[in-house]
């Protein structure tokens, strides 16, 4: 057995990674299912929430998320720093960034589950709803990756862009088509980010109940997997973890879907 005499010292810990990771809102979300894989596997966290949407949607305000999350990730080892940020402000972006790298360090992972979604079809949509839509989930999304483009300078082949997106437009036009300009825009960041050496991926989780499903339609997403169930945050998190890690650096550019076959 090997002993440890007074004059030995330990080797200091490797610095963490930084992954910045928006819409944490609550701890029953994708987005703080992401932000505890990515913790769990060995990186710091930065996370963003915005209460006030939250406040708008049927499920409210969770009375002391941003806390608990904070304590699950901190559990794990992980340096944290919780944002405030409106991302339909165009400023928003480079102030998280700034509160993240005054923090914590330089970001290597951006990870975005923030989003805006009020169901509306073509004919009851209103100018308003479909602007904020597009603020949040598209344009937040570009600024976003700019501010990340702009300020990267890790190790060539370690930076990671990773978005959430969705395929359902029907009877929900404002969420479906911003989260089809979201698509484009990230996967364009893996030939325009190409010199840094930074991979960019869409996933598509699929039908994630989070709170915002009636039982009707749980069980009408449900049927529709081959293995009769819906999606969890947990399932979206590891595919973030792999696509983050050395493991998944051949992975670029792909629009990945994670919904367990669903039809």
């Amino acid at each position: 057995m090997h002993s440890i005499d007074e004059n030995e010292t330990t080797a200091p810990r490797p610095p963490r990674p930084l992954a910045l990771v928006t819409g944490v809102g609550r701890t029953v979300g994708i987005g703080a299912g992401v932000a505890r894989q990515l913790a769990a596997s060995g990186w710091d966290i930065a996370f963003t929430y915005w209460h006030p949407y939250d406040q708008r949607m049927s499920w409210g305000v969770e009375s002391g998320a941003t806390d608990a999350i904070d304590r699950a990730l901190t559990a794990c080892g992980a340096r944290t720093v919780a944002i405030e940020a409106d991302l339909a402000d165009p400023e928003a972006a480079a102030r998280v960034f700034d509160a993240a790298e005054r923090d914590l360090g330089p970001v290597t992972a951006l990870v975005m589950c923030h989003c805006e979604s009020v169901d509306s079809g073509l004919l009851d949509t209103t100018v308003e709803s479909f602007d904020r839509h597009f603020a949040v989930n598209a344009r937040a999304t570009w600024l976003l990756i700019r501010e990340y483009g702009r300020r990267f300078g890790g190790a060539h082949g370690t930076g990671r862009i990773i978005s959430l997106t969705s395929d359902h437009t029907v009877g929900n036009l404002p969420y479906g088509a911003s989260k089809g300009a979201l698509d484009r825009i990230t996967l364009a960041a893996a030939h325009e980010l190409a010199h840094l050496g930074v991979t960019a991926n869409v996933i598509n989780p699929g039908p994630v109940d989070t709170g915002w499903m009636s039982e009707e339609l749980r069980e009408a997403c449900a049927a529709e997997t081959p293995l009769g169930r819906l999606g969890t945050p947990q399932d979206t998190a590891h595919l973030v973890d792999f696509l983050c890690s050395p493991r998944g650096q051949w992975m670029n550019g792909q629009l990945l879907k994670s919904n367990g076959g669903s039809a």
